[in-house]
């Protein structure tokens, strides 16, 4: 017969998530198969049996945030940017990216990505964005799928808003601090809108084609403001403003399946590009 004190410690051994349970729970929201090819998604660093006493979401795992996630008691961080792209030849302590290897097995601390496959699934990275400026009718702009509901970039419906209000939107709702406009844009009103988190100048000619008046994405570079300005607004509001969303969708990803699951947002988390 079994005591109070067995029975506690079943409920709690229950209700412990492993950081298998984690990846699983995103891959069927983010499977790994919609990854570009150059990308590294899934468990980097750390045991998928290990269970996990709380998570740190993040969008670049640092030095910084690893420490935050250790002082934290976080054993598990999730983070939208691989922290490994290629593969180490040596484990030093030469480079950052060592030395958060090697500390984080020192303290037992996984290390999950999921990168660009949250960026095609439906409801990943640019619909998190279109939710944020209460976008509507959305729809993938590059399909990876027949269907259609898999792919990079979303198009969408937005109430009509003179062109200087919608980039004051923009600029209040991502946080911006400098924000790139293309000036030689004759649009004067914004209706339907394309955006792209990351680096999404390559989907601005087929946003122009596919009758959006405005693109917002980061990492746009000069000669795409001069060759595309005319056909169609450009918003440069920088790559880390596009991207810091997905800690939401992780969140909530992780919430709906493991409510009891602790996950905190890193405090430690800083834009790599300064402004002065």
């Amino acid at each position: 017969m079994s005591t109070p004190l067995d029975i506690v410690e079943a409920i709690k051994a229950k209700k412990m998530v492993k950081v298998s349970d984690i990846a699983r729970t995103i891959e069927e929201f983010a499977p790994k198969s919609l990854q570009e090819s150059y990308d590294n998604t899934g468990l980097q660093v750390g045991n998928p049996d290990m269970q996990v006493t709380a998570a740190l979401l993040c969008l670049d795992i640092t030095e910084e945030i690893l420490d935050e996630a250790i002082q934290r008691q976080c054993n598990l961080v999730i983070t939208h940017h691989p922290l490994i792209f290629r593969g180490l030849k040596e484990i030093t302590g030469r480079t950052a990216i060592e030395r958060i290897v090697a500390k984080a097995i020192r303290h037992d601390v996984a290390i999950y990505s999921a990168h660009t496959n949250l960026d095609s699934a439906w409801d990943g990275v640019s619909h998190e964005m279109a939710h944020m400026l209460n976008m509507t009718d959305l729809q993938v702009l590059e399909p990876k799928n027949s269907e259609g509901t898999t792919g990079i970039g979303i198009i969408g419906n937005l109430r009509p808003t003179p062109k200087l209000e919608f980039l004051r939107k923009v600029k209040e709702t991502f946080g911006v601090k400098a924000l790139k406009y293309s000036v030689q844009s004759p649009q004067l009103v914004v209706k339907r809108v394309a955006l792209c988190g990351g680096s999404g100048a390559s989907l601005i000619l087929d946003a122009a084609n596919a009758g959006a008046d405005a693109i917002i994405t980061g990492d746009v570079k000069y000669h795409d403001f001069t060759a595309y300005g005319l056909d169609i607004i450009i918003a440069d509001i920088g790559h880390y403003e596009s991207e810091l969303c997905a800690c939401k969708i992780f969140s909530r990803i992780i919430r709906d399946k493991y409510p009891d699951c602790l996950l905190y947002f890193s405090d430690s988390e800083t834009n790599p590009v300064g402004v002065i």
